[in-house]
């Protein structure tokens, strides 16, 4: 299952655990698991196949471990059932040590389909080509938004950039080479703007979008639709970017990352005050906020907690991860009839060590 139907929405909960039982066939079976979740099955005295069959019954598992995904033999992720498709690797992290990586195959052209279905067609024009002024390199996001460029028709513009190398500036106190750097890549995007005047969405970071705007402007440039991800959308970049930066484009925000996809935002309602709310792509992954002191408790509405993200697909399994997040519980909205989160940040016990870079 790719996304629960408009139509079957009200029945969001029978349908996910639908799809958990599926995925737990799937991938603790010895025709199509990964090696990993088939040796991890091996040490329980209980069969998952057998016992799980709701979506709460994943907590039996228990946290999955950052670590699990540093280092190798990265093929321990490849589930025995798609063993003969090309696979991609996709790095996240690696700031410091070891980056986490994350086998892909399909996922991240299913995720943007999807994503794609909730853009306006009005100002995400099908064939209208794209710029993407985001982390290249072996990040899933240039590939991802290459795919819904061609997806929707259009053909993605990509520059370089390098955001281990930014921290690695910031870090070393060396500001002026940063702000050079993030002057080079502005000039890879802005040489394109006006190399290909077929360009009319763009992918941006927060930072990046800001930058780019200070040398341009949007609506002049043709951009009609501004797709725009990272952790430095706050509520207050949020109001910047629709009253001074858009010029009549539409605004995106989104929130995603190599585990989970793409969580999309709640349509824009000024009662919301400019908060960042998203809503998970369901069944395929999950958003939960939850005790930082008990993981398994997941918080009241409007409670701040810890960001938990289950993902179930057929190419990666993850139940019950700790982001590197913080948010508000946020109810289900008429379009999300499931819980969302409001205002993701990075979680606040972390904030002294974590550096952002271009995001």
């Amino acid at each position: 299952m790719t996304a629960i139907p408009q139509a079957d929405r009200k029945n969001w909960k029978e349908a996910l655990d639908a799809h958990v039982r599926e995925m737990v066939a799937w991938h603790f079976s010895p025709e199509t698991g990964s090696p990993f979740w088939l040796d991890f099955a091996s040490k329980l005295d209980w069969d998952p196949r057998r016992e799980v069959k709701t979506y709460e019954d994943l907590d039996r598992f228990g946290s999955f471990e950052d670590e699990w995904l540093r280092g190798g033999p990265v093929r321990r992720w490849v589930p025995k059932g798609m063993a003969d498709q090309p696979v991609y690797v996709f790095e996240t992290g690696g700031s410091t040590g070891i980056p986490k990586s994350r086998i892909s195959i399909e996922d991240f052209r299913i995720d943007y389909e999807h994503f794609s279905g909730t853009l306006p067609d009005e100002y995400f024009p099908k064939g209208a080509d794209w710029l993407m002024l985001g982390p290249s390199g072996p990040r899933r996001l240039r590939l991802a938004v290459e795919h819904l460029a061609q997806h929707r028709g259009g053909i993605s513009f990509c520059v370089d950039l390098d955001p281990r190398w930014v921290i690695k500036l910031i870090k070393m106190g060396e500001m002026q080479m940063m702000e050079k750097y993030k002057a080079h890549v502005i000039d890879q995007a802005l040489t394109i703007l006006r190399a290909h005047d077929s360009v009319k969405c763009i992918f941006a970071t927060p930072k990046l979008l800001e930058a780019l705007c200070e040398k341009i402007s949007l609506k002049k440039a043709g951009i009609t639709g501004v797709f725009c991800g990272g952790t430095e959308m706050t509520p207050q970049f949020h109001r910047f970017a629709r009253e001074e930066l858009m010029e009549g484009a539409y605004f995106a925000p989104t929130y995603g990352n190599t585990l989970m996809g793409l969580a999309t935002h709640k349509p824009f309602d000024p009662a919301d005050n400019y908060a960042i709310i998203y809503y998970p792509p369901m069944p395929r992954a999950i958003l939960e906020v939850v005790d930082p002191d008990n993981p398994t408790r997941i918080v009241d509405y409007g409670e701040t907690g810890r960001v938990r993200l289950t993902t179930l697909t057929r190419e990666f399994f993850m139940p019950r991860f700790l982001e590197r997040d913080e948010a508000e519980r946020e109810r289900p909205c008429e379009t999300y009839p499931w819980d969302g989160v409001r205002n993701v940040r990075p979680f606040s016990r972390f904030a002294t060590s974590v550096v952002e870079g271009v995001y």
